[in-house]
Order: C-alpha cells, then sequence, then structure tokens
C-alpha cells in the first residue's frame, strides 16, 4: 500500500484500494501460471504466448548482431523466459539473480530453461559476454530491481519517487555496441499474454550517459501508469536512498 501511494500521490483512497484489490486478483493467478509452467507443454505455451512483432529483430539477426531485451516484472515475466525461445530468430538467454535455496534455484531455472532459454547467474555476466558464439544471441535484463548494494547506479525520478536504477542494461550494450529493445508484456486474458517490442536504439555507443536507462525506465513507467494492477508492488524497491 505505501508503495502504491507513494506511486500515485494524486489518487484518493478508493482508487489506491482498488488498484490493489486488482492487483491481487492478478496476483492469484501469476502464482498459480507460474506453478503450471512447471509442467506445461510447449504445445500450451503455444497458445497462451506469442511475440506480436518479432521481425524487429531481424534485421539485427541478418547482420549477425546480439542484442539486449529489457522489461520490467510487469504482467507474466515468467511465461516469456519459457516461450520466447522458439518465437524469435536469436538464441536466447537470460540474466538472473541466484536465489539462496538451492531446490528452488534449481526449480526455478529449470522451468524456464525448459525450452531453450539459457540462464547466466549475474555473477558469470562479465565472461558470458566475452564468449565466442556462433548463432546470435538476445540476452534478456529485468531492469526494475533495487540495486541496493551497487555503487554504479543511475537517479532518476520514477513513479514519483527519487529511485536507483541498475546501469548493468546500459553498461553492457555501451560496451559490446548492441542494439536495445524494451519489451511488454500484455494480459490478453487469463492465462494469456503477448510480447510487443520497441526498439530503444540500435548505436548505444553514440547516447549520452545515463540515456539508455532513462529510456527504458521511462518505458516501464508508462506501462505501469496506464495499467498499475499488473506490476508486482510487493516488492520493498525504494529501500535505498540517494547520499546527500
Amino acid at each position: 500500500m505505501n508503495n502504491l501511494k507513494n506511486s500515485f500521490p494524486k489518487k484518493n483512497k478508493t482508487e489506491i484500494k482498488l488498484i490493489a484489490r486488482k492487483f491481487y486478483d492478478h496476483l492469484s493467478d501469476l502464482i498459480i501460471e507460474s506453478i503450471k509452467l512447471f509442467s506445461i507443454s510447449q504445445k500450451q505455451i503455444e497458445k497462451r504466448f506469442n511475440v506480436k512483432n518479432p521481425e524487429i529483430l531481424q534485421t539485427h539477426f541478418d547482420q549477425g548482431k546480439d542484442v539486449i531485451l529489457v522489461g520490467g516484472h510487469y504482467n507474466n515475466w515468467e511465461i516469456l523466459a519459457v516461450g520466447i525461445n522458439q518465437l524469435v530468430p536469436h538464441d536466447c538467454i537470460g540474466i538472473y539473480t541466484k536465489l539462496s535455496d538451492v531446490f528452488f534455484d534449481q526449480k526455478m531455472k529449470s522451468s524456464r530453461s525448459k525450452f531453450g532459454l539459457r540462464m547466466i547467474n549475474t555473477r558469470e555476466v562479465s565472461g558470458y559476454f566475452k564468449e565466442k558464439n556462433k548463432t546470435p544471441r538476445m540476452t534478456i535484463f529485468g531492469a526494475d530491481q533495487s540495486p541496493t548494494y551497487s555503487k554504479n547506479v543511475y537517479w532518476t525520478n520514477f513513479l514519483n519517487q527519487d529511485t536507483a536504477v541498475a546501469l548493468g542494461t546500459e553498461r553492457f550494450a555501451k560496451k559490446y555496441n548492441l542494439p536495445v529493445v524494451f519489451c511488454s508484456i500484455i494480459k490478453r486474458k487469463r492465462g494469456h499474454y503477448i510480447a510487443e517490442l520497441s526498439l530503444l536504439t540500435d548505436d548505444p555507443q553514440t547516447t549520452a550517459e545515463g540515456e539508455i536507462t532513462q529510456m527504458h525506465t521511462t518505458s516501464l513507467e508508462k506501462q505501469i501508469t496506464a495499467q498499475p494492477e499488473f506490476w508486482l508492488w510487493t516488492h520493498k524497491r525504494w529501500k535505498r536512498k540517494r547520499e546527500k
């Protein structure tokens, strides 16, 4: 509730409670859907998840270029992880933070990678980007976690709050000159989703410092503002405060 109140200061109590109620309805769906993903068939995934415009990646693939896909924990990001590798030309790689519980960490990796997605721990990212690959890759970043411990962050106003945003997406895009694509996940109906892609930049090395980070943060903010009930409000995302 504090997250909602601080993010939408102009909304009254009734409006905030309505968003919260819709969020809990969606969260209930999300929990059941995530459990189902452990055993879902590829045929079912094809019925329940699609990419609206994968052709946006084709030119980069034809040129042999890797790309970065960035988005937030909005709608069902787990179904994207499970289903996207079959729907885009690139080989898909997901960057994830290792869970402290070994059993659930293995379960999560097994579920996400069952149809071809390769999972890379955040501690292994630097080595991964130095690998030589035969097929162009699309590396997937979730950019809305709270970067509590990272020193290198970008500060911006996000959902009416001073917010620290991790710079990983921008750092690797600029270092390896990788086009950056934002991914919006849209809920068509219960259990059915579609991903829509939009190119943020195909020449990251010409962008100003912080520009890419601001672009994908703004894109996520617009999506949340339009339908706030589909973002993951249960996390304490504003733990970090800017030093004076």
